[in-house]
Formats: C-alpha cells, structure tokens, sequence
C-alpha cells in the first residue's frame, strides 16, 4: 500500500489551474499538470458524463473519474446561475491557467469566453480545447474520439493496413490533445514569465491527431510530386503484429539479417537461417511479408521468458505482450510503481496509474486521489473570499 505525498514540491508548485473540463481530453491535461505540483481546482457542472456509468461505492466516482480527477480539489458550480457564475470567475481571476473544452458559443453565453475572461486576467494561460478549428465549417460541430480518429485519417490507415474500417480500441484523440494541451500550457506558461503576457492556446482534436498521424504516414506524399502512397510501410505491413510464443505472446522485431539469423537459429531452423533473403546487407522491403509469416511460423518453439533471454542475448527487439489484467503483477510495472494500491477515502482500496516521468530535483507525487464532486466547494470558497478582504 502506497501512502500519499502531501509535501514534494513539484516543478508546477505555485502554478493555479482552473479544470472547466469534461470527460478526458481537458480533465486528463490537467491531471497532469497536478501530478507535477500545480493547485488544480475542477469546476464541476451539476452532472459530468466521466462520473457516469459503473461505480462501486460513490456515486459518480466511476473508474475513469478516478484516473483523470486526481490532484485536484472539486467545487460544484452550476455556471448558468448567476451567484454561481459569478464565483467561477472570481476563482478565475485567481488563476495561472485555464483549460476548457467546452464549445464556443457555450462559452460567450457564459460570459466565459477568451476575450471576456482576458479582460479581466490578462496574464492567465487559456486552452480552449475543441474538436475542429474555430475558423473552420466544422467549429461547432460536436466532436468524439472516433469521429476524430475518422477526421484524422486514422480510420483509412486502419482500413488499409488491416482490411477493416476499426476504431483503435483506446480513446487516442482525446488522450494525445491531451498531452498537447500539457505542453502548450507549460510553453505558454514559460512565455508569460518572460513576458507577463498571458495568451489564448487552441488546441483542435482533429488537427492534433492528423499531424500526429502524418510523421510517418505522409511517407511519399511529403514530396511534390509525389514519390509514392502515403503510409508508413512498416507499420502497413501485411503480418505486422505480435506473434504466439509456446506459452503466450510476444513482439519479436528482428531488424537486421543478423537478427533473423539468431532468431531462426534459436527457433531451431538453421536451414532457415541460411536463406538469402537473411544474408545479404539488409532486409529488402520485398520480403517484409513473407519474413513476417516465417516469424509467425517459428515463434512457437520456444517460451516467451525462453525468447526473452535468445532476444537479450543477441540484442533482437523483443517485449513479451503485458495483458492488462495481470498488470499489477508484472515486475516491470510493479517495480516502476506504476500501478499502485492506495486507500481511497471512499472508495477503499484502489489502483491508481503512477506518474511515468522522473525529475531528479522536483519529482511529481499524487498529494490527492480523485474527489467526490463538489466536496470542496466550502473549502475553496473560503479561501476566495478570505483572500478577497
């Protein structure tokens, strides 16, 4: 059982972050700027999708609230009354950073809006994150991660790499705009200290994901004209996927005829291993495919831990798959403390995801597991109006 830190002084310390946010996307962004010391206080809305759905104990402490919400202190505000209104934007006029995704005509209905709100705080950091441009035709349109992961050309990768028009099983829109939003604010905040100026950050879902996806996907579309198809071919490859050991599943990626000539000797073919195709300079892009299905083929001869040593041994790339639902056992994440048992004050016993990163000076720390909606809503409201006298 992990105890909770209340007084690691991360690198945000003495940041403000106001979270008028819903689902992942904003929450999640904030949630990392809390992870590394910044004072996140949520503005919750009287009814919030990401505490909807399957919980165990509290009502609305759902799994996914309990990994976006934390590092935060929540203050229950219906922004469509005025007394109501009118606190929030006092809150905001207390704050560094602002992140919202609500839409835009929302948000000048609210009296929230970028110009409105500079108006008052001219040195705040406002990331308005949305799923299409504000100058687009799309702007208002509504947004969710599988219409963004169609905007982005996500699907027609899939569909071509695979066969099928699949939504990747993970929310990956919302999840990298929200590394995005993470480190637009964190520039912007740097800006602001050199220059006392605060700004407006946009940050649309689609044009995240599609530069995101457009690395190695605009390949032979980067030159005009063209020197061939988009798509990284690589990652399009026919068989491009893990393979099944005798007892589970691994990725095993030899990248060079060395390589191929370690693993199909260990496989116990060494007549494959004196196949041209693994002898010459390098792996002609020709025979990715059929290297692919002989890797599918010998994979099976020995055991996942047995290919890990014949991997190390000969430096072949290799990960055994994690399955999730073993996760906390695995001694890689359990080492990392990267899924940790906490004591939740309501919720019990819970695992809560560990902060990926490591500062040598001013490490992150969770201070605070997620909230229950509005349980701080006095607390924080004292201090504003304490420090309004």
């Amino acid at each position: 059982m992990t105890d909770l830190t209340d007084t690691v002084a991360g690198p945000l310390e003495g940041v403000r972050v106001i979270d008028l946010s819903t689902v992942v996307m904003g929450p999640y962004a904030a949630q990392i700027l809390g992870d590394l010391g910044a004072d996140v206080i949520k503005i919750e809305s009287p009814s919030d999708t990401v505490r909807t759905g399957h919980y165990r104990t509290t009502p609305g402490m759902t799994p996914l609230n309990l990994n976006v919400n934390r590092n935060k202190r929540s203050v229950s505000l219906n922004l469509k009354d005025d007394t109501d209104r009118e606190r929030a934007l006092r809150l905001i006029d207390t704050a560094d950073v602002l992140i919202t995704n609500m839409r835009p005509g929302a948000l000048h209905r609210l009296g929230l809006s970028y110009d409105e709100i500079a108006a008052r705080n001219p040195g705040l950091v406002y990331a308005h994150a949305q799923g299409f441009r504000s100058d687009s035709d799309r702007a208002g349109n509504a947004a969710y991660d599988e219409t963004v992961q169609a905007a982005s050309g996500l699907v027609d990768i899939a569909d071509r790499a695979l066969g099928e028009p699949v939504y990747l099983p993970t929310i990956i829109g919302d999840k990298v705009s929200s590394l995005t939003i993470a480190y637009s604010v964190l520039a912007a905040l740097l800006h602001r200290n050199n220059t006392g100026q605060g700004q407006l950050i946009e940050i649309p879902m689609t044009d995240t994901l599609i530069a995101f996806n457009l690395v190695e996907h605009l390949a032979g579309h980067t030159h005009v004209p063209e020197t061939g198809p988009t798509g990284f071919a690589l990652s399009m490859l026919k068989g491009h996927k893990a393979v099944r050991t005798k007892d589970g599943l691994a990725c095993v990626m030899p990248y060079n005829p060395q390589n191929y000539r370690d693993f199909l000797t260990a496989a116990g073919r060494p007549d494959l291993a004196e196949d041209p195709r693994v002898n010459g300079d390098a792996i002609d892009s020709a025979d990715h495919e059929d290297l692919a299905a002989l890797l599918e083929v010998c994979a099976p001869a020995l055991t996942t831990e047995e290919w890990a040593e014949v991997c190390a041994e000969h430096s072949i790339p290799m990960a055994p798959v994690l399955e999730l639902d073993r996760a906390h056992d695995d001694p890689y994440v359990r080492d990392g403390h990267l899924l940790d048992t906490v004591e939740h004050p309501t919720e019990g016993t819970v695992r809560t995801i560990g902060i990926p990163l490591r500062f040598s000076a001013t490490p992150g720390s969770i201070r605070r597991l997620a909230p229950v909606a509005g349980q701080d809503t006095e607390d924080v409201l004292a201090e504003l109006d304490a420090t309004a006298r």
